[in-house]
């Protein structure tokens, strides 16, 4: 795991001396992805710079030292991340007569470009991986980023510069750089809590979308990133020819790749372990990998003192169970607070997903002790784990679908006419185990009027519903959540929502807050449930497989964790990973927000209408209400405003 940064113009003014302190003074804004070593390639008559900083995980020794130059020296290049299957193709590699001086997956990666070309090498790569490889021989520059966005990488022109790197910070320190404020990107942020790819927070800067190349063939061009591989045509071939197999069979073969995604993903000349937050699919991670090591596995999970968001009880019974090392640590408001302050530099760009506080926190604690963790993300978005895709798939087929559109304003009328703490004191005495079930009516008010389940699916997604009134002067991008042709074409609703999360929602949100996090402490995170070979036959497994019972999703996987922990372990409701930011900004974060959100403060930044947000603020101080996500979304651009 590293950082990569570099640039390319053709100013008269190159010089070696120039271009080399440039790109090392960028690279060094990365020093946190990269803590172990550092590296720098210049070529002043191209104009190119190119620098690394290095996490040693694969060859520790100075052989794995980037940037790296290819046999014979035609390529050269910086490369984020880790390729799984690099033995297999080293082997293949050293039969058709290439030789090795150390044991790096990079080295592997430049070997195969060699020999098969670019496109066709990555093709072949298993991992996570973002890179810059400059072709001597064509005086061309590629950009790269797996499959599925594990790693990042943002790009852009600035004048006659084109920039890239893995964090933005990095492009901030060359000279030409001249970011101005992207406000249609605000409106994403509004109503996501993340910034969709391709754009990002600044004007011009994209972010690499995943699974796609980028070729310049001159620092001026402005190409269109290249899918190399493409989820919509794996979704979609899945639905069309699916599983020949039983479900024993379809059990059996799961395991057995996420057995083989795991041996791969523990190969490191480091120590590592695994993050256990006591659900299904971190518990299946830390179980098949303690099922394959020798030694107790080292697992990590965070706590809260609030009941209705702890699940380390539970992680510590099934770590118990396993085996394993297991370290846990309660978060306080005042850890919170000690962290809040850092968030604008570590996201680099206005980020609000507020699970981005434990994900550092647990991120910090595993550091500790080892240099690589395995984490459990995606198996929500492969196997139908949100609670979303089945509330939106019951009101699709429910009689309230059909009821005239007068009737049902009305109703939605009713839901909102009480506040979300309202309807839960109504609804106490029921014992309902939902939790904020308040404010879960007043998002079924939201969708009684909405005329799809597609446009179902984007309200549940959606915080600020109608961001273009809040961010001023923004008109909201399109993207795959409402352009249909950017939608699979699949036969059931609950199978298009699944999709869109994993297009949109994963590589946005989940894996940004996980690398963000983990690289902010130098630690790297693997994810093997993003194994190629797993996403792909999960994509051909029956929905039924996954999500046979109406709120309950994940089936398979409950049955392979079944064969290693006792049900009674694991099997409770969905609690997800959030943490009680509603009652932090009526407490300890009070001050601090009440700051970043002064009225005519909000005036003279220019950026939202004070107006709503104001409103907000003050009936969730109240207690009537609970806007957390909402202010959230404010807050994070406010305090990140104020860093930058």
């Amino acid at each position: 795991m590293c950082g990569i940064t570099g640039f390319w113009n053709l100013s008269a003014e190159n010089s070696p001396d120039r271009l080399q302190e440039m790109v090392e003074k960028m690279a060094f804004r990365l020093s946190h992805r990269g803590p172990d070593d550092g590296g720098s390639w210049v070529d002043e008559n191209a104009g190119i710079a190119l620098g690394h900083r290095r996490l040693a995980i694969l060859d520790l020794s100075p052989e794995g030292h980037q940037p790296m130059l290819s046999k014979g020296d035609r390529y050269v290049l910086i490369f984020n991340g880790e390729i799984y299957n690099f033995l297999t193709l080293r082997k293949e590699l050293e039969q058709l007569g290439h030789h090795f001086r150390g044991h790096s997956d990079t080295e592997v990666m430049l070997a195969s470009f060699c020999q098969w070309g670019i496109e066709a090498a990555v093709k072949r790569f298993i991992g996570m991986f973002a890179f810059a490889l400059w072709d001597r021989q064509e005086r061309t520059l590629f950009l790269c980023r797996d499959r599925m966005g594990e790693k990042p990488l943002y790009y852009g022109w600035m004048g006659q510069t084109f920039l890239f790197g893995s964090e933005l910070k990095a492009l901030k320190i060359h000279p030409d750089w001249c970011g101005k404020i992207d406000r249609h990107a605000l409106a994403l942020l509004l109503r996501h809590n993340y910034i969709n790819a391709p754009h990002s927070i600044y004007q011009n800067i994209y972010k690499l979308p995943p699974g796609t190349l980028l070729r310049l063939k001159q620092p001026i061009e402005r190409p269109e990133p290249i899918p190399y591989w493409s989820l919509q045509k794996i979704a979609e071939y899945g639905a069309k020819n699916p599983f020949s197999g039983d479900k024993r069979e379809a059990i059996a073969k799961l395991d057995k790749l996420l057995r083989e995604a795991i041996a791969q993903q523990t190969i490191a000349d480091v120590p590592l372990g695994a993050f256990l937050s006591g659900g299904i699919d971190s518990s299946t991670i830390a179980a098949l990998m303690q099922a394959q090591s020798s030694q107790p596995v080292k697992t990590f999970s965070i706590g809260f003192h609030e009941a209705e968001y702890n699940e380390a009880q539970y992680a510590k019974a099934i770590a118990q169970h396993l085996g394993t090392e297991h370290t846990e640590l309660y978060v306080t408001p005042e850890d919170a607070l000690a962290i809040v302050p850092k968030l604008p530099a570590l996201y680099d760009e206005p980020f609000s997903d507020s699970s981005q506080i434990p994900t550092f926190l647990v991120a910090q604690l595993a550091r500790q002790e080892v240099t690589v963790s395995l984490s459990g993300d995606a198996g929500d978005e492969l196997f139908g784990g949100y609670t979303r895709y089945f509330l939106g798939q019951r009101f699709s087929q429910s009689i309230l679908w059909n009821v005239p559109t007068g009737i049902k304003a009305a109703l939605a009328g009713v839901l909102k006419g009480r506040s979300p703490q309202a309807w839960e004191r109504i609804l106490q005495p029921f014992h309902l185990r939902q939790r904020n079930l308040g404010a879960k009516l007043h998002r079924v008010a939201d969708v009684l009027t909405l005329d799809s389940p597609e446009a179902i699916y984007r309200s549940f997604v959606s915080h600020w519903q109608h961001p273009e009134d809040i961010a001023i002067d923004a008109i909201e991008p399109t993207t795959a959540l409402n352009d249909p042709e950017l939608q699979a074409n699949l036969p059931k609703f609950l199978e298009r929502a699944m999709y869109l999360d994993a297009l949109t929602y994963l590589p946005g949100d989940i894996l940004v807050k996980v690398d963000r996090a983990a690289m902010g402490v130098g630690l790297e995170t693997r994810i093997p449930f993003l194994d190629r070979r797993v996403i792909e036959f999960a994509w051909s497994l029956p929905l039924a497989w996954k999500a046979p019972q109406q709120g309950q999703g994940k089936w398979i996987l409950r049955q392979i964790l079944a064969q290693y922990v006792p049900s009674e372990l694991f099997e409770r409701p969905k609690m997800g990973f959030g943490v009680p930011i509603d009652g932090w900004l009526r407490g300890e974060l009070r001050d601090w927000a009440e700051n970043l959100l002064d009225e005519t403060r909000l005036r003279q930044e220019g950026y939202f209408a004070p107006e709503p947000i104001r409103q907000k603020w003050q009936e969730h101080l109240s207690g009537h209400y609970n806007w957390q996500y909402y202010l959230w979304d404010v807050l994070m651009f406010q305090a990140w405003l104020a860093e930058n």
